[in-house]
């Protein structure tokens, strides 16, 4: 399965989840089966196969799908790609921005397969290190291109909500492949991103 943007749910897995998340709530405390409560474990449940609709995503299909001989060999860069995700440890969320950036090398994708990309690796449950290196290295497989660049900046609730309680903090990481990993280059890259060019 490459991408869908409609929501799909398994019958068998809402029901099991149902349940899980019935027991959640009660253990927590509250009466399940108090009005506001009654639909909550199903909707927990489909949220949750919304949110890791990822496991169903071939990231390197996605690129596939719209993959065009090109003899462009400039920096193509997509900046702003809103991205939502689950930390892993919590499970609770963390959001933010992806900039990405490649370099062609006889081959393009279409430009809004590099933001379904990211959300290929973000519906799952994650960390944000990871996720910014399967972003650099399926582009880098699937196009070879002379170099690919990844930042994400995010805000992770477990942070914020719980913890140390950090309402401002904001995570930073970043990969390089090729060409990007000459400073130049990669300078070019963090000046394009932070530019206001609009």
């Amino acid at each position: 399965m490459s991408y869908k943007k409609k929501e799909e749910y398994c019958d068998d897995v809402t029901e099991s989840m149902k349940e899980s998340y019935r027991n959640i709530i009660s253990q927590a405390g509250e009466d399940p089966d108090r009005e506001g409560l009654q639909k909550t474990p199903e909707r927990i449940a489909k949220a949750m196969q919304y949110l890791t609709q990822g496991y169903k995503m071939d990231a390197k299909a996605i690129l596939e799908s719209a993959k065009f001989h090109e003899a462009y060999s400039e920096m193509v860069i997509v900046k702003d790609i809103e991205l939502y995700s689950m930390c892993e440890h919590h499970m609770l969320p963390f959001f933010g921005k992806a900039h990405i950036a490649y370099i062609p090398n006889g081959y393009i994708t279409g430009l809004s397969k590099i933001a379904r990309v990211v959300d290929c690796y973000a519906r799952r449950l994650q960390v944000q290190e990871r996720m910014t290196h399967q972003i650099l290295d399926v582009i880098q497989e699937t196009l070879n291109p002379l170099g690919v660049a990844v930042v994400i900046e995010a805000n992770h609730l477990c942070m914020m909500m719980r913890g140390v309680q950090k309402q401002n903090s904001i995570t930073t990481t970043s990969a390089f492949s090729g060409q990007f990993q000459v400073n130049a280059t990669r300078s070019e890259f963090l000046r394009l991103i932070s530019a206001n060019l609009h």
